[in-house]
């Protein structure tokens, strides 16, 4: 039987994920091939699907409301059934920011799914603006520190994203502390996910049949990690879960906006700068009062980004923080929401 290829996306919230995949969809579909596409958002709001709906051509999937690491590890594995009974070339998995994907490439080889599929490829994007600071930032945390870390270690391609907004001995910085984690992967730098995406799709025909070659470096890493110093520990057989899942104590909060309103940009990115040590990721789609059109907010690290979007349902935003103080933020948004809604 025939095994389709199996790319896992992975990175940190606000890493360039969605535009990677996007980039990808669109090389694919020039090549006349069919892909398969799996989402998994923290979020109850689906925003990146909308995004990957709109350039419409692929088979999309999508996992809400947490991480299919933990919480939805049957359904990820039901969603890629429902993506192979339409018969793609490829599958493209897009992970949230706090998943591991060794966990990922341990459930596709499932015995339901291990003879239909072969992962080809481990890709992890990186924050070139953001990305030496996640060990201080998240020091409190030490899950999340070593899921980070594990998206590193266990990557085949690792791409170092928004390289235009640093300079070159920044960007050396953070090669050397890719070459301790992975000295393995293929390091590639890029600004908005531009690159050329031929190591990534390499080998991806029609009747293509993968030999899985990322499994078995997974495999090799986990029972001989690459640097004892940084690496986690070997799993024991009967460990408890909860020291090796990804979700940690990342929250995720859906925000409405009432209408009519008169919510500008401006206060929606002040609002969000009240949370700024807490907030990790912000996006969604509003309709603002200071405009006819609707936007697509994308708020990581320190910038906030709009642009237009042809979406028209019900304006909403997904926040994404950790220890949150979820009614404080609550009480807040639904205070400035009358104080604009009565001006």
């Amino acid at each position: 039987m025939r095994r389709i290829p199996v790319i896992i996306i992975s990175g940190f919230l606000g890493s360039g994920k969605t535009t990677l995949l996007l980039r990808l969809l669109q090389e694919i579909q020039s090549r006349q091939l069919q892909p398969g596409i799996l989402m998994n958002e923290l979020g109850k709001k689906d925003v990146d699907g909308f995004i990957v709906d709109e350039l419409g051509g692929a088979s999309l999937e999508k996992l809400l409301d947490g991480c299919v690491c933990c919480s939805k590890k049957s359904e990820l594995i039901l969603s890629l059934k429902l993506l192979l009974d339409r018969k793609p070339d490829v599958i493209l998995i897009e992970l949230t920011g706090v998943a591991n994907p060794e966990e990922i490439a341990d459930a596709i080889t499932e015995p339901g799914l291990i003879r239909q599929v072969a992962l080809k490829q481990i890709v992890t994007v990186l924050d070139a603006e953001n990305a030496l600071d996640y060990n201080s930032i998240f020091s409190s945390d030490k899950q999340l520190v070593q899921t980070l870390r594990r998206q590193l270690e266990v990557a085949d391609h690792i791409i170092v994203n928004k390289t235009d907004l640093v300079q070159a001995p920044h960007l050396q910085k953070i090669q050397k502390v890719i070459l301790k984690q992975n000295e393995r992967a293929l390091i590639t730098f890029a600004s908005h996910s531009l690159m050329d995406l031929t190591p990534i799709l390499l080998g991806i025909t029609r009747n293509s049949d993968i030999t899985p070659i990322a499994i078995q470096r997974f495999r090799s890493f986990k029972t001989e990690p690459l640097n004892q110093v940084q690496s986690t520990p070997k799993l024991k057989e009967n460990q408890d879960h909860k020291e090796y899942r990804s979700f940690t104590r990342v929250q995720t909060l859906t925000l409405t906006i009432q209408s009519p309103t008169s919510v500008t940009q401006e206060d929606v990115e002040h609002f969000l700068q009240r949370w700024k040590k807490q907030l990790l990721r912000a996006k969604g789609y509003l309709h603002l009062s200071n405009s006819n059109k609707t936007f697509l907010m994308q708020h990581a690290g320190k910038r906030t980004y709009w642009e237009t979007s042809t979406y028209s349902g019900a304006a909403y935003f997904v926040i994404i923080g950790i220890e949150l103080d979820i009614d404080r933020v609550l009480t807040e948004w639904s205070a400035l929401q009358k104080e604009k809604t009565t001006a």
